[in-house]
């Protein structure tokens, strides 16, 4: 079987264990039905980044359904290097799961926090304050160099981008919301690398 094929396979099986993380977790957290404001996050960097992680995966879902429509986007990488982001996706995956597990009903998809949140210093957010843009970044890696696509790569990169930039903004706002004691949070913990 060609080596394309197990790519397309191993990138549908990435898809469909992050969906089967993130999706339940996403339910759980908007059960309580609070209408989470975008307009904290900024109306511009909101729209620019949903349509940015839209567009992310349109090319991932055109490379897996339709490779030929985005051929011209993949670039002749050496075949362990994609196999590096095979594995290097699904070394991912226990991350993302204990991520939102430990984030629990915290989850939203802006910089708000939900009405009844409390501070999560624990899991991963006990060695970095951020670890959901840890998890994205290595998949985005990952699915680039599992695809070796141009477009995927810039997309994702988009998306990182856009997610950097939120950052200080949703610090910001957590500052306001927990005070000090995000303060010292702060203090011991890194943004997206742990502090040694």
């Amino acid at each position: 079987m060609h080596d394309d094929i197990w790519f397309r396979l191993a990138l549908a099986m990435v898809i469909v264990i992050t969906m089967a993380i993130g999706i339940p977790h996403r339910i759980k957290a908007a059960a309580s039905g609070e209408r989470i404001s975008r307009k904290e996050e900024g109306y511009l960097l909101a729209v620019t980044l949903r349509v940015a992680g839209l567009l992310l995966g349109i090319f991932t879902l055109a490379h897996l359904l339709y490779p030929t429509s985005v051929s011209w986007a993949v670039k002749p990488i050496p075949s362990w290097l994609r196999w590096l982001g095979v594995v290097s996706a699904f070394a991912t995956m226990p991350l993302f799961y204990w991520t939102l597990a430990s984030l629990g009903k915290n989850l939203t998809d802006t910089v708000v926090t939900r009405k009844n949140a409390m501070l999560v210093t624990h899991g991963p957010y006990r060695w970095v304050r951020h670890p959901f843009y840890v998890c994205a970044a290595l998949l985005m890696a990952s699915v680039t160099l599992l695809t070796a696509n141009l477009l995927i790569g810039i997309a994702g990169l988009s998306v990182l981008i856009l997610l950097a930039i939120r950052t200080p903004k949703e610090e910001q706002l957590l500052i306001e919301r927990f005070g000090d004691e995000y303060r010292r949070y702060i203090e011991t913990t890194g943004k997206f690398i742990p502090r040694f």
